[in-house]
């Protein structure tokens, strides 16, 4: 962490810590507005609960009409725009995320971005009490309203998801890589573990074209980030190759299931709907027998949706499909593994 610090702060003369308060800088602004101004902000841009509000909830709170509340929120945006120390505020950002997306190959899914910042922020303040997703809101907040000058953010794409990128940063040759791996996907039919997704990136004809583009300069040490709980994979294997793993967050279609093996995201292994397939997930990724009892009890404690299975819907699921074998009193192991 110690090194990444040192890294964001090199361009940053007589700061002595980089100042990532999202939270601390919004309100800081918000103190130039009046009170139905700050209100209606931060009821649009969910910063007093996870949930965006729309103009006609908020118009009823203030009794005004929807069009009305429109132009409130436009007129509080641009007042915020003309604070005459705005930059001074939001520079710890701009370069925070400026030398992220350079580090990570020009592009990062939104949620992506906001995850690495808000884990980021909590490391280095450990006074910061705020849940993470409303942080992570105050976040986005300062990147599309403040920063949208010089950090764009992009959610009209056919090939990507959300993500945010330097302003007028070409990004064609991500759309290329994208075309190649997914027909490269589809010929591979199984899921891979981003260790294996990553020879396969470097396998890719188009790759070659844009090596140096799609390689880590690994100047900045984001280990300890990626250690953190949200990110499913090994730290190290994804602080070596921040732009391959944050292409893939960014690849519409394509998503890593539960255990961190990644493939098309209609595929079973990857988003599993039938109670059969949660249970081929639970037994490849233990790698070994189970009782069915401990099968329901994993599918539930995994959480691939909001559904609670019981043992008994488990066992019965175990008896009817064939990719399952009983090797003992109620423990069920794959068929495959018998090959």
């Amino acid at each position: 962490m110690e090194n990444l610090l040192k890294t964001l702060l090199r361009e940053q003369k007589n700061k002595e810590l980089i100042r990532l308060n999202a939270v601390e800088i919004v309100d800081s602004l918000f103190n130039e507005l009046q009170d139905r101004e700050r209100d209606i902000l931060s009821r649009r841009f969910a910063l007093k609960d996870e949930g965006r509000q729309t103009l006609e909830e908020i118009g009823k709170l203030h009794n005004l009409t929807r069009e009305r509340v429109r132009q409130i929120e436009r007129a509080s945006l641009k007042k915020i725009k003309k604070i005459d120390d705005l930059n001074n505020h939001v520079e710890s950002v701009k370069v925070a995320v400026s030398k992220l997306l350079e580090e990570h190959g020009g592009i990062m899914e939104k949620e992506f971005l906001l995850d690495i910042l808000a884990v980021l922020s909590y490391k280095m303040d450990k006074n910061l009490n705020y849940d993470k997703n409303i942080y992570k809101n105050y976040l986005e907040f300062i990147l599309s309203e403040l920063l949208n000058e010089e950090i764009e953010k992009v959610d009209k794409s056919d090939k990507f998801n959300t993500f945010f990128k330097l302003k007028d940063e070409a990004i064609d040759y991500l759309e290329n890589l994208v075309e190649e791996l997914k027909e490269r996907l589809d010929g591979v039919k199984k899921t891979l573990h981003f260790e294996e997704l990553v020879e396969v990136l470097k396998g890719l004809g188009s790759f070659s074209s844009y090596k140096e583009k799609m390689l880590s300069k690994n100047e900045l040490n984001l280990k300890d980030i990626f250690k953190d709980e949200i990110f499913p994979e090994w730290a190290d294997i994804i602080n070596r190759n921040k732009p391959l793993y944050s292409l893939m967050q960014a690849v519409k279609g394509v998503k890593a299931n539960r255990f961190g093996a990644w493939g098309s995201e209609d595929w079973p292994e990857v988003k599993p709907k039938r109670i059969a397939d949660k249970i081929y997930l639970i037994l490849k990724n233990e790698n070994n027998p189970l009782h069915f009892s401990d099968i329901a009890k994993k599918i539930n404690e995994v959480g691939f949706d909001h559904k609670k299975i019981s043992s008994g819907s488990v066992h019965n699921e175990l008896i009817l499909d064939d990719r399952y074998i009983l090797v003992d009193r109620g423990i069920y192991a794959l068929k495959e593994w018998q090959k």
